[in-house]
């Protein structure tokens, strides 16, 4: 059934940068998620110029987490539905059109799943950056911290992490050791949430193949079809 090439090659490769952003994506989300549960929960020790040694909880009170565990399920999405299953779906294509010429179920609903698992990407690249831009441009207000120290957590504003732990950084902190952890921690916040760019890019990359694929199927079905009618029409007309 050819009618043209066949993108299946270029489909398969576009499917493997995808999926080793998408566990990219991943791992740098679940090393800010470690860092949350260990050196990120503080307390960070504060030494403001000309005043006392104070205590500040690691955490915020208002910690914004639900774009990371959006941006998690993109990643796994991406990941498992359409990358392995892509791969199981594609060995089955080239299987069912070298036996019966033709496109397989499987990769009809694939399909679906790249549509979906792009838009779930492009919702958590949206969610991200928004989120990250409305709580961004504050600043930890060092009377407030100094009047709330652990285990009372800071309790102006809504924070993400990567908008904290910069604001703490900005801070006067006593150990230099906390602040390399924390400034290694933000680099990684801020890798995943630029990677979800990536990602997006490659499902719609890999999504603009798979339709492609499929409408070049679609249009060799109905020009066999239309060369059978055509000959039985023909075979009639003889007779």
């Amino acid at each position: 059934m050819g009618h043209g090439r066949s993108l299946l090659f270029p489909i398969g490769f576009t499917l493997f940068l995808l999926a080793v952003d998408a566990a990219i994506t991943m791992g740098l989300v679940s090393s800010m998620v470690s860092f949350l549960h260990h050196n990120g929960r503080g307390p960070f020790a504060v030494a403001p110029p000309g005043g006392s040694l104070f205590l500040l909880a690691g955490e915020p009170a208002n910690l914004v987490t639900d774009h990371g565990h959006t941006t998690n399920a993109a990643g796994g999405t991406a990941l498992v539905l359409v990358g392995l299953g892509g791969s199981i779906a594609l060995w089955l294509e080239k299987r069912e059109r070298k036996k019966w010429d033709r496109s397989s179920p499987a990769f009809h609903l694939w399909t679906l799943i790249v549509f979906l698992s792009w838009l779930l990407t492009m919702v958590a690249l949206i969610y991200t950056f928004v989120e990250t831009d409305k709580t961004g441009g504050q600043a930890i207000n060092l009377g407030v911290a100094r009047a709330n120290r652990p285990p009372t957590k800071y309790p102006d504003g809504r924070w993400t992490p990567e908008n904290w732990y910069a604001s703490v950084l900005n801070l006067p902190l006593a150990s230099e050791n906390q602040r390399r952890i924390i400034e290694g921690n933000l680099t990684i916040m801020r890798a995943w949430r630029w990677n979800l760019v990536a990602l997006f890019i490659l499902g719609f990359a890999l999504l603009a193949l798979v339709a492609l694929e499929q409408l070049r199927m679609r249009r060799s079905a109905q020009s066999v079809r239309f060369n059978h009618v055509k000959e039985v029409s023909g075979r009639r007309d003889f007779r």
